[in-house]
């Protein structure tokens, strides 16, 4: 068809996240209408480099290991001509000729964590005037960042899990913080957090770098956990562990001038916490043990209990400006308080992620989830 719409679809990249972009943007592209839509694929390695004619993502799944994004023999370089626009997208020869990779109506970046899904990309594609799917520059900032994703969501009243944020840079590494632990101490009493604690990085996702604390007093316990987390960004999270519920709302808004709409929540039950009661939902439990936990949807909460979590999510989303997607993760009390834990404005796509999941059970199909959102760039 001549009138299909050329989408640039990304994947891979430099963060901690790169393999699961990459199993994300394989579920896409296998969904994808090409009848309406011709996919030009570009990936993005871990150091950085863009490339087209790299090997076909459509083939990896998880049951054959973590993919990457890696330079093959036919591989070439993507060149960028920031004042061209939707025109400037090239390949790079053998021989150092430019080749144009055609004309982009459109960019779908599946990228997750950072340089890819906190501003930094959706500021390149704002120069170029090209559309993208998802978030903007602000919003995609503001949710990478757990510190001040919670100072948002706080000054728009809605209740988040107290924590402190360290800035690493301030203390000394050499001896994994060591000699900093009861200063970490001091800090988590000062600020009155119970335990267990979760430590982790304030600009990193998919629960890199996550640990949980739980002897009370522990300085190297604690210092341990400060720098596994400073591996993946320099300011730490010292977060009050949250006796909840994890429920989950997918949340759609294709164009911004439109009305955002909200899915029906999911909840991320843990199969393994009978036997392990210090289980969480670490990256092992998301992506690689399928017997590890899976999703409900709808959770099985009251319905009025469902209604406010959708209003909380719906609130946080409009608290950051957020436009296009987000997946916006609560805790649900005993009690029946619902505290937002954080934003995830390019939620992952793969076969058992909570935010296509979501949708089908609300009634929008994964083809038509994705077409909604493409469509919804193009006419922003």
């Amino acid at each position: 068809m001549a009138d299909k719409k050329r989408v640039a679809v990304m994947y891979g990249g430099k963060a901690d996240e790169h393999p699961i972009s990459c199993i994300s943007v394989a579920s896409v592209l296998r969904a994808l209408d090409t009848s309406r839509f011709e996919p030009v694929l570009i990936g993005i390695t871990k150091q950085g480099e863009w490339i087209v004619d790299g090997d076909d993502p459509r083939q990896w799944a998880l049951d054959k290991g973590l993919p990457q994004v890696e330079r093959t023999p036919g591989s070439r370089s993507v060149v960028l001509s920031v004042g061209e626009g939707g025109d400037g997208f090239y390949a790079r020869n053998a021989d150092g000729t430019l080749e144009s990779l055609g004309h982009i109506d459109v960019v779908l970046p599946v990228l997750h964590g950072p340089y890819g899904e906190d501003g930094t990309i959706q500021g390149l594609f704002e120069m170029m005037g090209v559309p993208y799917v998802g978030c903007g520059v602000l919003a995609s900032a503001a949710a990478m960042d757990k510190h001040y994703t919670k100072t948002l969501l706080a000054a728009a009243g809605i209740a988040v899990a107290p924590g402190v944020a360290l800035d690493t840079r301030l203390y000394d590494a050499s001896d994994r913080f060591a000699a900093d632990g009861e200063r970490f101490l001091d800090l988590v009493d000062e600020a009155g957090l119970q335990y267990p604690l979760f430590v982790k990085p304030s600009r990193a996702g998919s629960s890199f770098g996550v640990t949980k604390v739980e002897r009370v007093g522990d300085a190297e316990e604690l210092a341990a956990a400060v720098y596994e987390a400073s591996l993946h960004d320099w300011r730490v999270i010292v977060e009050q562990g949250i006796d909840a519920r994890e429920i989950e709302c997918a949340v759609l808004r294709p164009r911004g001038e439109e009305e955002p709409r909200v899915s029906l929540p999911g909840e991320i039950v843990l199969d393994r916490r009978a036997q392990d009661d210090d289980q969480f939902y670490d990256f092992d439990s998301k992506y690689m043990d399928a017997q590890a936990s899976h999703a409900e949807v709808p959770a099985h909460i009251p319905d009025e209990l469902i209604e406010r979590v959708r209003a909380t999510a719906l609130k946080a989303f409009l608290a950051i400006d957020g436009t296009g997607l987000s997946r916006v993760d609560t805790f649900v009390t005993p009690g029946g308080d619902v505290l937002v834990n954080e934003i995830n404005t390019m939620p992952g796509f793969t076969s058992i992620s909570m935010y296509p999941k979501a949708w089908e059970a609300t009634g929008i199909a994964y083809t038509d989830l994705i077409t909604t959102l493409i469509n919804g760039a193009l006419h922003a």
